[in-house]
């Protein structure tokens, strides 16, 4: 990860945690079963990275091998100027997969797109009946919606062509934030009875007070970060803004804990193991996760 990205994304040398803040519920460990159900994801979210042609084709190497069952429907992008994406069927999880590229320092264009922050209204073309008291990242909602109409229109395919009614998103990184966003958009679009489900690796804040409340309360989030990644806590809590709840934090002793809460400031969870950023390591942001190192 870029040193230029990491200090213009923050906007400040600190990210402390609220005083008003607590560790509202007890922190508990995940099992090794618990640790290995989102290998499959870590992987699709890793593939993110691969080339549009790579991804349809599966065939990207470790990351494609690891779920060598998967069927391709859809691809798009050009890692730069527009983020990889990829959508699929997985017969193994009946769930369609949506994985988006995360950041790529090699590429001037999503350094900017990470950079260029200030908090914004989701586009109600997009986004319709969504409170405008609810803001995000500029820079994410718009290329959340350079592909947001062609990964609706591949899941609705793919929905259709496996018979499923299932959603799986993943991401890492930016393209972990892409995916929040889209696990606020599809559900808008698609069926009464779809379940859904977002896992994303080095979150970083996308979005306002308003916002991670919205996300609590509709999509169902795992969100996964790796010891002393300092991309977490960006953008600033001063800045206005949060962190839904769902975190998983990988502690150096290897041990997932799970953090109730939203911005949980216990030294076992990310805001609290990393409460400035030079106290973080940009090397955690690529993993491992459980083994697994996110690129293609």
């Amino acid at each position: 990860m870029s040193s230029i990205l990491l200090a213009v994304l923050l906007g400040a040398a600190a990210v402390e945690a609220s005083p008003a803040v607590s560790a509202r519920q007890s922190i508990t460990a995940l099992s090794t079963t618990q640790i290995d159900y989102f290998t499959p994801y870590t992987y699709y979210a890793s593939a993110g990275y691969c080339t549009a042609a790579q991804t349809i084709a599966w065939d990207c190497g470790t990351n494609c091998a690891a779920n060598p069952d998967f069927e391709p429907v859809a691809s798009g992008g050009n890692g730069d100027s527009v983020q990889y994406w990829f959508v699929g069927f997985d017969p193994s999880l009946d769930t369609v997969i949506v994985s988006h590229q995360g950041t790529d320092p090699s590429e001037i264009m999503p350094l900017i797109t990470d950079a260029d922050f200030f908090l914004t209204n989701l586009d109600s073309t997009l986004f319709p009946g969504i409170s405008s008291s609810i803001e995000v990242h500029n820079g994410f909602a718009d290329a959340q919606a350079d592909t947001a109409t062609d990964v609706l229109a591949a899941v609705q395919t793919t929905m259709t062509k496996y018979g499923t009614s299932s959603v799986t998103m993943v991401g890492h990184s930016l393209g972990a934030a892409i995916t929040l966003l889209d696990s606020v958009y599809l559900p808008l679009w698609l069926p009464a009875g779809t379940t859904f489900q977002t896992v994303g690796y080095g979150l970083p804040r996308v979005g306002n007070q308003a916002f991670a409340n919205y996300v609590d309360a509709n999509v169902h989030l795992t969100h996964i970060n790796n010891e002393e990644d300092p991309i977490p806590i960006c953008p600033g809590m001063f800045l206005d803004f949060v962190h839904p709840a769902g975190e998983v934090h990988i502690q150096d002793s290897g041990e997932w804990a799970a953090c109730p809460g939203q911005d949980n400031p216990s030294s076992q969870c990310i805001v609290g193991d990393v409460p400035y950023i030079w106290d973080g390591d940009e090397s955690d942001h690529d993993g491992p996760y459980n083994g697994v190192e996110m690129g293609c």
